[in-house]
This record gives C-alpha cells, structure tokens and sequence, in this order.
C-alpha cells in the first residue's frame, strides 16, 4: 500500500483543502525557551491554540508570547513525529538555532527520516 506524500488535497462538500504536515518549534521570549511539536494543521491555527492555552499542555500554556522559530513541511505524519523525536532527543537550544542559522541541516533531516 502506498499512501500520496507531500500536500494531498480532499475534496469535501464541494471545497478543496490543502492536507498539510509540519513539524514546528516554538520560542517563547519571556521563557527563552523551545518548544518542539508536529501539526496537521495549518501553522498558524496550531500557534494560536498554544497561545490561547487550547492544548492540555502544561508547557505551553505557562506563557501566551510563543512564535514561530521554525516551520518544516514534512511528506508525510510519520516523517514529521520521526523529526520532532529527533529533534527533542537532542536536548539542545544550539542544535535548534543551528536548524536556523543552516538551513541544510533540515534538508538532510527531511532526506534521512523520509518514509520509504
């Protein structure tokens, strides 16, 4: 079985949606801290649950000043849970500034945790 990768469209109703994946980190400035998750949704849906404290997160919800550090589109759900482990395996503030800074390091994330 082989499933569509990359944005996959459904018609509903008449209407088209866009089915998207996103593995995201937030930054919180009054926390300087990270925080790490995978969507289905749109980006900026998700970043406003976090910020309007929707979510039984404890984390998220100390704060409502997060903001998008860095959104990476994913092929697929099990690509985009594989990259958020990977990334909160790594404990790291600088890894996660490295994602930004080099931007290749996510091109080579997405290549190694791409579903075959």
């Amino acid at each position: 079985v082989r499933f569509q990768v990359g944005p996959q469209i459904f018609p509903f109703s008449g209407r088209v949606f866009l089915f998207m994946t996103f593995c995201y980190i937030l930054y919180s400035q009054s926390l300087n801290s990270y925080y790490v998750g995978m969507t289905t949704e749109h980006i900026d849906e998700r970043l406003k649950k976090h910020n309007f404290h929707l979510y039984g997160s404890t984390y998220t919800s100390k704060t409502n000043d997060w903001e998008i550090f860095i959104n990476i589109q994913c092929e697929t759900s099990s690509q985009a849970l594989k990259i958020e482990k990977h990334i909160k395996s790594m404990k790291s503030k600088i890894y996660i500034k490295n994602l930004k800074k080099y931007p290749d390091i996510i091109q080579k994330i997405l290549k190694n945790f791409k579903d075959n």
